[in-house]
C-alpha cells in the first residue's frame, strides 16, 4: 500500500511541485494550506509522514508541530525559508525530525522523506527478541513500548531522539562520531546538513532527561571525537 505523505504549506506552487515529485515516486498526497486545517485533517486521516511550513497563517508550523506530536510520533519534516542555526534548533526542539530551508532541491527533499520512512520502517520492524529494557542508574529505555523514564518521570522523546538514545545505551562505553550517529538512526550517509542535525538532537535529549544538561550524567561529550554513554 502507498504511503501517505501530508504537505502543509500555504504557498501553493510549493504544494503543486512537491506533489508532482512525490506522486511520480508512488506516494499518496494530501495537502494543507495553513497548521490548523492539518490538524483538523490528522483527526480523520492517517499520514506516515508530514512535510510541514514554518510560515504559515492562522496556525504556524511550529505551533502545530508541538500539537502534533502530542498525540503522535509521525515523522515530520520541517520546511523554512529562515536558515540561521537558531530557526533550526527551534524547528528541531518542537518535535520535528529533519529541517530543510527553502529554496530547496525537490529531489533532495525527496531523498530526505525516504530517509525518513525507511527508519520509521526499521523501528517498527525489528524482531521481538529485541523489546526489553536498558536501564542504566535512573534512566530506563523499553524498546518494546519506546517509553522512557527518568527518575519514575515518564519522558516524551521524539522517535529520531529515542533512537539515537537507545543506540548509545545498546552499546555503552563506545564512543560515536557524529557521521555513525547519522548514519545508524537516519539510514543514510552523511551529508553536509548533518552535523548540526545530530548535534540539536542530542541538545533536546540531554533537556528532558538529564538534571543539568551542562554536566549530563548519561550522555557523555568525548571531545573531538563523539558522544557516548559510560559503561
Amino acid at each position: 500500500m502507498s504511503k501517505t505523505i501530508l504537505i502543509v504549506d500555504d504557498d501553493p506552487e510549493i504544494r503543486d511541485v512537491l506533489h508532482i515529485y512525490l506522486r511520480n515516486e508512488g506516494f499518496r498526497v494530501m495537502e494543507a494550506e495553513d497548521g490548523q486545517q492539518a490538524l483538523d485533517m490528522l483527526q480523520h486521516e492517517s499520514v506516515h509522514l508530514i512535510i510541514l511550513d514554518v510560515m504559515m497563517p492562522h496556525v504556524d508550523g511550529i505551533m502545530a508541530c508541538l500539537r502534533i506530536r502530542s498525540e503522535s510520533d509521525v515523522p515530520i519534516i520541517m520546511l523554512s525559508a529562515k536558515e540561521e542555526p537558531l530557526d533550526k534548533i527551534t524547528g528541531l526542539s518542537t518535535g520535528a525530525d529533519d529541517y530543510v530551508t527553502k529554496p530547496f532541491n525537490p529531489l533532495e527533499l525527496i531523498a530526505r522523506v525516504k530517509a525518513q520512512l525507511r527508519r520509521q520502517s526499521f523501528a517498527t520492524a525489528q524482531p521481538a527478541v529485541n523489546a526489553a529494557e536498558i536501564v542504566i542508574d535512573d534512566l530506563v529505555i523499553n524498546k518494546e513500548q519506546h517509553a522512557v523514564t527518568v527518575r519514575g518521570t515518564e519522558i516524551s522523546l521524539t522517535p529520531i531522539e529515542f533512537a539515537i538514545l537507545e543506540l548509545l545505551a545498546a552499546h555503552r562505553g563506545h564512543v560515536f562520531n557524529i557521521d555513525k550517529i547519522y548514519q545508524s538512526v537516519w539510514k543514510e550517509q552523511h551529508a553536509y546538513y548533518s552535523d548540526n542535525t545530530v548535534m540539536v538532537h542530542i541538545r533536546n535529549i540531554r533537556e528532558k532527561i538529564e538534571i543539568n544538561p551542562r554536566e549530563p550524567q548519561y550522555i557523555k561529550t568525548v571531545w573531538g571525537v563523539g558522544y557516548k554513554i559510560e559503561k
